[in-house]
């Protein structure tokens, strides 16, 4: 953990050019089985997975970080971390994000993987990186980008297949209950009559006032993304989530859009600016969801936040609440920061205290430094698949 000692030697004056050179780079791979299997519209998940990233400097500052949540790709990915980008940042500086993140890009041009590897790599180096700095500081790095809000909009991701109508109804009504603002209930994995009555059942226990987002996962054709748009027109739909599959997406996207005339939200499926820049310039998105835990980390999305503010693109975040919150937070835009229920992610609800932080459909962000995340340890260690370290 952060010493306070190393905080406070580093708040207290200026950051030198000997000040928090990276000496240790640890990795700690989690895998917490799920007590069913998730299935949306074209995909199922069986376990929860992420990677603990833990980056110490020459000033005794650590980072507490967490992002990802690849379960077949991990060792992968923690082999980019350790094998490719451990040895481009060792020795160097925390104060250099954007430097660092470009000592560490070379990896991503191997053209005999897949490229979304290396950036999900990226992404957990640079999140940690991050956090040391803002330790370093003293401040929550939402107040360093430039906070407009100290707590945001909540939304849960739930709705599964497995549910039949009264048990969806009892979910969402939980999910009021429970404190949230909205849902984002899944959609796209059977026909457009049968997931608008599933809608049906969520908008009726919901009542009023809860926002209701539906997401296809790609999972429609444009014929029936457009189809079942129409059937849920009175039904309040916040925003319609990559309704159409990824074969011609962002035409359809904007076909989706015109034909209907409910807000399309999409972004999560790129991991480049590029891909996001097209999404944006051929009108197919209302909300970007671009994710940085995919995309590259923080340095990243922050551009793609500029990007989207030129062209009057709102944001979210696709899930990553641990990082997603504090990214939200420092712009104007903003949508919602969105979480799962216990069942589907209990590290949200177990390795940190970020559940306590919900009420009245908002959630508070910590005014911890860095990204304030305290990890429980303990569950750390009882859901460790592997450990790895890299240091100088």
């Amino acid at each position: 953990m952060t010493t306070a000692a190393g905080v406070g030697a580093a708040a207290g004056g200026a950051l030198d050019d000997r000040s928090l050179l990276i000496e240790r780079v640890e990795t700690i791979a989690l895998r917490a089985p799920l007590g069913r299997r998730f299935s949306g519209s074209a995909y199922s998940m069986d376990n929860r997975c992420t990677i603990v990233v833990r980056l110490t400097t020459s000033d005794g500052i650590v980072s507490e970080t967490y992002s990802g949540d690849t379960d077949d790709e991990q060792a992968l990915i923690v082999g980019i971390i350790h094998d490719e980008l451990a040895p481009a940042i060792l020795g160097r500086s925390a104060r250099d994000p954007e430097g660092l993140w470009r000592a560490m890009e070379p990896s991503t041009n191997n053209i005999l993987r897949d490229r979304g590897l290396a950036l999900q790599a990226i992404a957990a180096l640079d999140t940690a990186i991050w956090d040391v700095l803002g330790r370093a500081l003293g401040h929550p790095l939402y107040r360093i980008w430039g906070a407009v809000t100290d707590d945001l909009p909540i939304s849960v991701i739930g709705g599964y297949y497995h549910l039949d109508h009264a048990q969806t109804a009892d979910l969402i009504r939980g999910y009021v209950e429970a404190g949230f603002a909205g849902v984002k209930f899944k959609v796209g994995g059977r026909t457009p009559a049968e997931d608008a009555a599933r809608v049906a059942v969520a908008r009726e226990a919901a009542g009023p006032g809860f926002a209701i987002m539906v997401d296809a996962n790609q999972g429609y054709s444009l014929r029936d993304a457009v189809e079942f748009g129409r059937r849920v027109a009175d039904l309040d739909i916040r925003w319609f989530e990559e309704p159409c599959r990824w074969t011609n997406d962002r035409r359809w996207m904007r076909d989706v859009r015109y034909e209907t005339g409910i807000p399309v939200t999409a972004g999560q499926s790129e991991v480049t600016l590029r891909g996001l820049r097209d999404l944006v310039e051929e009108g197919a998105i209302d909300v970007s969801n671009f994710d940085a835990s995919w995309a590259g980390g923080p340095t990243i999305w922050r551009k793609a936040a500029g990007l989207c503010a030129a062209y009057g693109v709102q944001l979210g975040h696709h899930e990553e609440p641990q990082v997603a919150s504090h990214l939200l937070a420092s712009v104007p835009d903003h949508t919602f920061v969105e979480c799962f229920d216990e069942e589907r992610d209990p590290f949200f609800w177990k390795l940190t205290d970020m559940s306590t932080r919900i009420r009245d459909g908002r959630y508070a962000l910590s005014s911890g430094p860095g990204f304030g995340i305290e990890l429980d340890w303990d569950y750390v260690r009882a859901h460790t698949v592997d450990t790895r370290v890299s240091s100088r």
